[in-house]
């Protein structure tokens, strides 16, 4: 008898019901056995149609096999050491989370996660079908600067502290579910307590970009509504969280609104970016460290400032932009700290870098640093 599926630990005739109830009642989805190098064998099975696995920012999509005759279609997939990642199943209308897997990110999306990736504690496992708590202070911000409205949440983790504005916020509030994890995490001592302010973007290509408008109106709009708004906040201690572009913009409010911000969480930033490259074939291609590292070389001075980088293990063209922009901030002045996560280019890794790297950039004590220091996790 074929051994594709028993090795997995599935017993019975693939597309029978007792397959289908193992594969169902698995506590690991997908199912994984060791694979060369290190690494890892991952089974992603789906039931009914045609369909492929796309994941986020790591491989290119992966068909899916139909076995026999059956309702089973399955895909076997090479996984390296130490990643967690962001899937989909994939037919030809639609997107689906794996309805296997237990551990989701929104209504359409999954995280798998090999075994020796580093757990991510205060994240609940949440299901595609769960609907996330939200903040229960709402802001308005009509905003003269960028134009348009748009909803920030706001919410006072542990009672509230030092403001922590959380750029692509609708992310953080309706895929991961950031307020459960920040609340856990203080409850559990791991952090102090924090104000959270969930920034949502209209149109990150043009508002990440290293122009003015959005500090602006973040500065002279949207800080002034949050200390109207009755939540318990202190705006002396600002922090800075953003990923991809949003830690690009990060390091530019830094650079450019000198006061502006105490801190910065920034995960895999965008330092490629360059005016005009985006348009470029290949955008990552350009002038090491982009415009960012630019401004750092021309005597930019960050001292007081904690900045904590981290970058996934897996994004290896991006390793060389982000290392050296965290060599130049260090240069700078700044108190640095850098990590690496298991993952790609991938929310589902970068959150855990977020609750520690923020509970680092408020730590007390601090001080010009004499070079990064780096941590894995």
């Amino acid at each position: 008898m074929d051994d594709t599926f028993a090795r997995f630990g599935l017993p019975g005739e693939p597309g029978s019901e007792e397959f289908w109830a193992a594969a169902t009642a698995r506590a690991m989805v997908p199912a994984m056995v060791p694979g060369g190098e290190g690494g890892w064998t991952a089974l992603f099975l789906w039931r009914g149609s045609p369909a492929s696995l796309d994941f986020e920012s790591w491989s290119e999509p992966v068909p899916l096999r139909r076995w026999g005759g059956t309702d089973c279609w399955y895909a076997e997939v090479s996984m390296p050491a130490r990643l967690r990642v962001t899937y989909q199943l994939r037919t030809a209308d639609a997107a689906y989370a794996d309805p296997l897997n237990p551990v989701g990110a929104g209504g359409d999306r999954s995280i798998a996660a090999t075994p020796d990736a580093p757990a991510q504690p205060h994240w609940p496992a949440v299901g595609p079908a769960d609907v996330l708590p939200l903040p229960r202070t709402r802001l308005r911000w009509t905003s003269e600067r960028l134009g348009g409205r748009r909803t920030v949440r706001v919410h006072p983790a542990g009672g509230g502290g030092p403001v922590v504005l959380l750029l692509d916020g609708d992310d953080w509030l309706y895929l991961h579910p950031a307020m459960t994890a920040f609340d856990s995490a203080v409850a559990q001592g791991d952090l102090p307590p924090v104000t959270l302010v969930f920034v949502p973007a209209r149109d990150r290509g043009a508002e990440f970009a290293c122009r003015p408008e959005l500090w602006e109106a973040i500065r002279d709009e949207l800080l002034p509504l949050v200390a109207e708004s009755g939540v318990p906040a202190d705006r002396d201690r600002l922090v800075v969280a953003g990923q991809s572009l949003g830690g690009l913009s990060a390091m530019y409010a830094a650079l450019e609104f000198p006061g502006l911000v105490s801190g910065l969480a920034c995960q895999s930033g965008s330092f490629w970016w360059a005016p005009g490259a985006p348009d470029l074939p290949d955008p990552l291609g350009g002038q090491v460290g982009g415009a960012i590292a630019a401004r750092l070389r021309e005597r930019a001075d960050l001292s007081g400032l904690r900045v904590a980088f981290d970058v996934g293990e897996h994004e290896r063209r991006m390793l060389p932009h982000c290392e050296l922009v965290e060599t130049l901030t260090g240069r700078a002045g700044a108190t640095v700290h850098v990590s690496r996560s298991a993952s790609g280019h991938d929310r589902a890794g970068w959150r855990h870098a977020l609750l520690r790297d923020v509970a680092w950039v408020l730590a007390d004590g601090g001080g010009p640093a004499a070079g990064p220091p780096r941590a894995h996790g």
